[in-house]
């Protein structure tokens, strides 16, 4: 199929008042990065031509973080001032696009909630190809679930097409046995979505304009609706509180340290080895239980890490052994012996071939 024109919008303006915290609910760390970034991340090789974020608790916070990491795809902000649901939050989207973009009917809208850090690439270029192949005006990103409690239900009709969005307290009981739900992941038809947002109302018991109604609204008018359902449905994982943000870390370092004991890396213990995502390692590494890996952290290669060690930013090189101890921003040679109970703080420097002994403190050379 030949790629069509693509743009994605992002909403990152909730304040997430249950993740209890005066820090932008999108900028909570997941490994060592802020977990819009991975969303954004997600939609490497799809050919975006730009993200519209909308921001709103803490906008300023939001955009200079986007900003500093200078992702791939380029970036557009918009605020939304008042947050009146999803479908208000796209409405606002739309500001940022020209009457030529929208009118573009072989344009296509990818919209993507802010809070999904487990999502994959392998995944939106499914939602993108079946959205294409299938030609529909929507198509929805969905899950499967045992337990889909607290879900929207994907409602489908003839020919499998998507009917409508139901939410749990409206849903009938024969609606309540689906277990196919709404992910809040869309792609759209550029030239039909801004006329269906301006035909759905904040007539709910929460006064709020939903996304999901378009979803009917555009099925009620003859177009169709499609739906692809993930592979994987953690991928589709949103993060609410702290618990949510603690499995979903966990399943992004299980991620992490797979891929790199397919490059070389040994990890005594998986489960108990911690790497950021911004960490680099070479091959041959040794990683035993209980380390720690944070920040700009650089290790060369045959070098053996911990047990029961914590390096944040340090670079550490070939050929070196750094046990049961602690670093900050400090540079460690090659072929080193450091610890048991070193204490390296920041600008601390270890020359090539250095024995420093237990117990070793230092802040500079």
């Amino acid at each position: 199929m030949s790629p069509r024109p693509l743009s994605a919008i992002v909403l990152a303006a909730g304040e997430g008042t249950r993740m209890r915290s005066t820090r932008p609910k999108p900028l909570h760390l997941l490994c060592g990065r802020a977990m819009v970034l991975y969303v954004l991340d997600s939609l490497a090789g799809a050919q975006v031509r730009r993200a519209v974020v909308v921001v709103g608790h803490g906008a300023e916070r939001v955009t200079k973080k986007l900003l500093d990491a200078a992702p791939n795809v380029p970036l557009a902000f918009v605020e939304q001032e008042v947050q009146r649901g999803t479908g208000d939050a796209v409405g606002v989207a739309l500001t940022a696009f020209s009457a030529e973009e929208l009118d573009d009917v072989d344009a296509d809208l990818i919209v993507l909630p802010g809070d999904t850090p487990l999502l994959r690439t392998e995944t939106i270029t499914a939602l993108l190809e079946t959205h294409q192949r299938t030609d529909a005006a929507c198509t929805l990103l969905t899950a499967r679930l045992a337990d889909p409690t607290g879900y929207g239900r994907v409602v489908r009709g003839r020919d499998d097409r998507v009917e409508r969005v139901v939410e749990q307290s409206d849903a009938s009981e024969a609606e309540l046995a689906i277990t196919e739900v709404n992910t809040s992941i869309y792609c759209f038809r550029a030239s039909v979505l801004g006329p269906a947002l301006r035909r759905i109302t904040p007539e709910n018991a929460q006064g709020e304009y939903y996304l999901t109604d378009v979803v009917e609204v555009l099925a009620g008018a003859g177009y169709r609706v499609s739906a692809v359902v993930a592979d994987d449905p953690a991928d589709t994982n949103g993060v609410n509180d702290r618990l949510q943000l603690a499995a979903a870390e966990a399943e992004l370092r299980r991620r992490i340290n797979e891929a790199w004991m397919r490059k070389g890396v040994t990890m005594v213990d998986p489960g108990r080895t911690y790497v950021d995502t911004t960490v680099e390692l070479a091959a041959d590494v040794t990683l035993f239980p209980d380390t720690i890996l944070q920040g700009s952290c650089d290790i060369g290669a045959g070098t053996e890490i911990g047990p029961n060690t914590r390096l944040v930013d340090c670079r550490v090189g070939a050929r070196s052994v750094v046990e049961n101890s602690v670093g900050r921003g400090a540079e460690i040679g090659d072929d080193v012996r450091l610890g048991p109970f070193a204490v390296l703080e920041e600008g601390a420097v270890i020359s090539d071939g250095a024995r420093p002994g237990p117990f070793y403190t230092s802040t500079s050379e």
